[in-house]
């Protein structure tokens, strides 16, 4: 009971902040921001909310400082449409998986490089000993034993 209170409480206040950030702040420094995730404590009272910038690195570190400082009026904001006693703290923290996603899709794409390359490598390959090295019965053996 209490998770899908917490679970409504996060997906109500992403929607508001989002369309807060979309409707505008007033702040230059705010860049392309998208709000990803929002999890809230069990006890209602503090919201982490994840947020990407597209952009460059100063972007993000522009977009962050936007967000520090209208955290309060975002915080209000947020407060007055969600009506419940106590509004949470918000807390906004930089989403790094679009760049984890990157760096994997990356390693994936290095390893099908270097799995190319060893499939070049084995098509001229020949076996170093016998090509079927298992121990096969001598053809004497079975003569013995009839």
């Amino acid at each position: 009971m209490g998770n899908e209170r917490q679970a409504r409480l996060a997906d109500r206040i992403r929607v508001l902040i989002a369309e807060r950030l979309e409707k505008g702040l007033r702040d230059p420094r705010l860049g392309f921001v998208t709000i990803t995730d929002v999890r809230v404590t069990g006890d209602l009272q503090h919201a982490s909310v994840f947020y990407t910038v597209y952009g460059s690195d100063q972007e993000r570190a522009d977009s962050a400082e936007a967000l520090k400082a209208a955290t309060g009026l975002l915080r209000s904001d947020v407060g007055r449409q969600l009506g419940v006693r106590l509004t949470p703290t918000l807390e906004f923290i930089l989403d790094a998986l679009p760049e984890g996603a990157a760096h994997i899709e990356d390693l994936l794409r290095e390893a099908r490089e270097r799995d190319a390359a060893v499939a070049g490598l084995a098509t001229g390959a020949v076996f170093a000993g016998d090509a079927d090295p298992y121990l096969k019965p001598r053809e004497d053996d079975e003569d013995d034993e009839a």
